[in-house]
């Protein structure tokens, strides 16, 4: 069977795409704040930031790294802070001086940051205040030189970014004491830029752009290569999708993940930037009361998230009594949305939830449903423009359309490989050129494709395969539910049996109800042997359900 090609389903959608746009994100960010200096670029805590003043502001930084410190080009720069006003300057600031961008998770620990820094070759951070703790454990084995700390309260102005500072560091106590000779404040390294020239730098598409970090949860850490035309082919690709249901109208987008994960990075940050969008940046979206009373504020016409926060706030009165007649477009990924949450969701918006699929090697667009979908399909949608998808069984062939597999993945947005990692490059990569994504799927007759799980989280039974989705799918619809995670768990008869945690929504909610429900939707092997409630479910920090850290705590026997 010949690799499977498919054209965009989406209506005006082209097949192709135009990669010869830009010639760099560089160019991008300066065509876009050309031509919409006077709109507003980001919104944080209640200060805009227009796309001029982000041109100066982003140029002082850039001067400052380029013309103060004297990087060569290519040198890395990581940066760790979560959705603040500081970090779209940086990030533009150092694509414009032709510099690598290392996004560093600001929750990490002293072990994960020394590794990324070690691994990246970095040196140099900007990172908040309230992490330096962290970094200052680790500084003397990794090769940073250069530290710059930014604050909380920088870019809020006076009063209010004084206040800000003052309640944070010492009525809140949310920044620990700590001690980096070297560091610079990120308002000094404005300044300094601002009188330091800032060369022009000549990058091309083939060119890295960003180590953005993934495996974590399933390995060693390792920096997926992303280079300029990666990026700019999938943001391109996302826009073709987007296009024909927004318009040329001035759009609001909710900015509730992080922009240091790539979902956010590509889908809020660059993807909007391109269409003079502005970024509603929530720098703690798990402060629901105040994640609601920002998007009170400001309506928007766009909100991107994932299934954890949708379901959180679908579970918040005050959001529910909100109005969302201003809002065009909701998009998930990151993990499967639920049935349940997608249609409560469109219940309370009167719009569709959107699932789309993609991952970090693939930065990350692959797959997304038509905008126009009535209700819940279940599936991650049908290839983007310029990507072809094929369903492939462990020989590395394609399977007849129905048939499970594993997704692989060819495009112009398929990294360029692992940072210093050959070995674990080939492992993902195939002769002919596809990325092996590791997630199993069918695709049917139309090209739609539904993902059935990943390869590690498969659980067997009895010869059995059970895929967990399917598992929490239908825990998730129970009234009683507020999250929910299946795992596979040793059984003296049947080898493995299925168990699953599950935090409460209703506190009367019991084990021999939960099953009871499963086994009207089930099939014998597949009902959970064993129910766990819990306060709450460990995440990424982007609100994935990390399964494999409820696996491998000490199971017991069901």
């Amino acid at each position: 069977m010949e690799k499977i090609w498919l054209q965009s389903y989406q209506k005006g959608v082209p097949a192709e795409v135009d990669l010869t746009e830009f010639q760099s994100l560089g160019e991008l960010f300066e065509r876009s704040v050309a031509k919409y200096r006077d709109r507003v670029a980001y919104i944080n805590m209640g200060v805009e930031v227009t796309y001029g003043e982000l041109d100066k502001l982003s140029r002082d930084f850039a001067a400052y790294l380029q013309g103060v410190l004297k990087l060569p080009a290519g040198s890395r720069v990581a940066v760790m802070m979560p959705n603040l006003l500081q970090y779209p300057i940086c990030i533009f600031a150092i694509l414009r001086a032709g510099y690598v961008v290392v996004n560093v998770n600001p929750l990490y620990t002293p072990r994960e940051l020394e590794h990324q820094l070690k691994d990246s070759g970095a040196e140099v951070i900007v990172i908040l205040e309230n992490f330096a703790v962290t970094l200052e454990q680790v500084l003397t084995r990794t090769p940073v030189k250069h530290i710059v700390v930014a604050r909380l309260g920088d870019m809020l102005g006076f009063p209010k970014g004084a206040v800000v500072n003052f309640v944070v560091k010492y009525v809140k106590k949310m920044v620990p004491a700590w001690s980096l000779a070297r560091a610079v404040n990120f308002r000094t390294a404005l300044g300094r830029g601002a009188s330091a020239e800032l060369k022009a730098v000549g990058v091309n598409q083939e060119d890295l752009a960003f180590l953005q970090y993934t495996g974590g949860t399933t390995g060693v850490s390792k920096g997926a290569m992303l280079t300029h035309r990666n990026l700019l082919a999938n943001l391109a690709q996302a826009h073709a999708w987007i296009q024909p249901e927004l318009g040329s109208e001035q759009h609001m987008v909710v900015t509730a993940l992080p922009l240091y994960h790539i979902f956010a990075l590509t889908a809020n940050c660059f993807t909007f930037f391109k269409i003079g969008a502005s970024n509603l940046l929530i720098t703690n979206p798990r402060d629901l009361p105040a994640l609601v009373a920002e998007l009170g504020r400001y309506p928007n016409t766009v909100f991107i998230g994932v299934n954890t926060l949708f379901n959180g706030l679908l579970n918040n009165d005050a959001f529910c009594g909100l109005d969302f007649s201003k809002l065009k477009v909701t998009l998930g990924g990151g993990a499967a949305v639920q049935k349940a949450v997608a249609e409560k969701w469109r219940q309370v918006t009167g719009k569709p939830l959107i699932e789309a699929y993609g991952l970090t090697e693939t930065s990350p667009a692959v797959t997304i449903n038509p905008l126009d979908v009535a209700s819940y399909t279940g599936a991650i949608g049908v290839p983007i423009s310029s990507t072809e998808v094929a369903i492939r069984n462990d020989a590395g062939q394609d399977v007849p359309l129905g048939e499970r597999g594993e997704i692989c993945v060819r495009g112009p947005q398929v990294m360029k490989g692992y940072y210093n990692r050959p070995e674990e490059t080939a492992k993902v990569m195939t002769p002919d050129g596809f990325l092996m994504t590791g997630d199993i799927a069918v695709m049917d007759d139309k090209g739609f494709v539904r993902i059935v799980d990943r390869k590690k989280d498969m659980i067997l039974v009895s010869g059995f395969n059970v895929y967990p989705n399917e598992i929490e799918d239908v825990v998730a619809q129970h009234a009683g539910v507020l999250e929910v995670a299946a795992v596979g768990v040793p059984h003296a008869k049947t080898g493995e049996a299925v168990k699953i945690f599950v935090v409460k929504k209703d506190p009367a909610l019991t084990a021999e109800a939960l099953i009871a429900h499963c086994r009207e939707h089930l099939t014998a092997y597949k009902v959970p042997g064993q129910v766990e409630f819990r306060s709450e479910l460990p995440k990424s920090n982007v609100g994935k359900i990390l399964r494999r850290e409820l696996r491998d705590e000490a199971p017991r026997p069901a």
